[in-house]
């Protein structure tokens, strides 16, 4: 990290004294009823601030950064750091003082940065009323924020608009009915694969009010499992039932499912925008719909948000709390954002403002969405998760309720070690 010598203290002092001086300045004698004008412009930001972003996020950050060196004339050092390494690095570097001011990534490393003392909490204010619920609750840990949101991602319900011009169904049993009248192959497609898919069933399964973690009144998720009990066994009867009904099938992976919905086998399919651009630019008619509701209460996709993080040891808190929560957080760069790199905007009056039918339709079905858990406890739960569901799917589960509380009692025990 590269040390700068901002002194805003000190020009702020400065320019309290000149003003001081300034108001005793014109003797009385030689005073004037002219108005006169004062300086009222804010000491400049100097320095130097460093900041990580992997592969995948470069080329989207150089132009930003590039504007805001010119209207802060700061000087950032953009630094690519390998995606495979980014985040354990900033974890393991930011305790030495060799880890950057700041670093852009994904909110569900939220609760790992926190843990290990590497992200320091931002104060967003009145700014946060203006983001999307779910983006603020994606990088709030024990009630505070530590990430500023600038794009979102959600998995949607997508329809051929060949096979299906007008979707009336307001369940998800009504959409299974609408497709097989279609004459489709598939009545609609959901990903698995050999070890399962949660994050593809979990619309369902929060539709049944069943989810992964609980959240507390602020939006934090805690420890305490919320996908056990009567909800989480109707789920797991429900999803007994797509399985015997064929409706989902552990043989079709995610790559099976794209494949099959492009060559127009299927009326709908369950997956997220980095899908839908395949589709388009093969010419594809879709639209982008919310997910109905299996089990009676809202179906709340996961989401995804991308955002910055300020490091608890920068040394240049003040540059860097300017382009996360003034800068990153403005309309006109979280447009920018998602002009180049196809993400829907995480602030609203920005996201309200695309024109793109199909992210508009993402951003409607993520609207009531749940931030994907960041803390740390989730990461044990996915081989349990997409392994039992495989098993309840294609029958090797024969009592599925009694499956699935298996499953949360290893979940519970992988909660109580972690």
């Amino acid at each position: 990290m590269r040390r700068s010598i901002p002194a805003l203290a000190a020009a702020v002092g400065l320019a309290m004294a000149l003003t001081a001086c300034g108001g005793s300045s014109t003797p009385e004698s030689e005073s004037t009823n002219e108005p006169t004008t004062a300086e009222t412009t804010a000491p400049a930001l100097t320095g130097t601030l460093t900041m990580w972003v992997d592969e995948t996020r470069i080329d989207i950050m150089k132009p930003i950064v590039k504007e805001f060196q010119d209207q802060t004339g700061v000087k950032v050092d953009l630094v690519q750091k390998v995606s495979g390494d980014i985040r354990t690095d900033f974890v393991s570097q930011v305790p030495t003082g060799q880890g950057p001011d700041v670093i852009i990534g994904a909110h569900d490393w939220t609760g790992e940065f926190v843990t290990n003392g590497v992200a320091a909490p931002i104060q967003l204010g009145d700014k946060a009323g203006g983001f999307a619920p779910s983006a603020i609750q994606a990088f709030t840990y024990e009630g505070q924020v530590y990430g500023a949101p600038y794009a979102i991602e959600n998995i949607a319900l997508v329809r051929n608009n060949k096979l299906v011009a007008d979707t009336k169904a307001t369940t998800f049993d009504e959409l299974i009915a609408e497709g097989k009248e279609s004459g489709a192959k598939y009545p609609v497609l959901i990903q698995q694969g050999d070890q399962g898919d949660a994050y593809h069933l979990y619309p369902l399964q929060t539709s049944f009010d069943a989810p992964i973690f609980v959240q507390d009144d602020t939006g934090s998720y805690t420890t305490e499992l919320g996908l056990g009990g009567a909800n989480g066994d109707k789920f797991a009867d429900y999803l007994a039932k797509l399985g015997k009904d064929k409706v989902i099938d552990p043989a079709i992976d995610g790559q099976k499912a794209l494949e099959a919905f492009q060559a127009g086998d299927a009326a709908y399919m369950l997956t997220g925008p980095w899908n839908t651009t395949t589709f388009t630019d093969a010419g594809m008619d879709i639209s982008v719909l919310p997910i109905p509701s299996a089990g009676g209460a809202e179906a709340r996709p996961f989401v995804g948000v991308q955002g910055a993080f300020i490091s608890a040891k920068s040394e240049n808190p003040v540059l860097a709390n300017e382009f996360v929560v003034n800068f990153l957080t403005s309309e006109a760069v979280q447009t920018e954002l998602y002009q180049a790199g196809g993400r829907l905007p995480a602030l609203t009056a920005a996201a309200d403002k695309v024109d793109d039918p199909v992210l508009a339709g993402f951003n409607e079905a993520g609207a009531g969405g749940a931030p994907m858990p960041s803390i740390p406890e989730m990461g044990a739960m996915w081989q349990f998760w997409g392994t039992t569901e495989v098993q309840i799917i294609d029958g090797q589960a024969k009592d599925a309720a009694g499956a699935w509380k298996t499953m949360v009692t290893n979940m519970q025990d992988a909660v109580d070690k972690a």
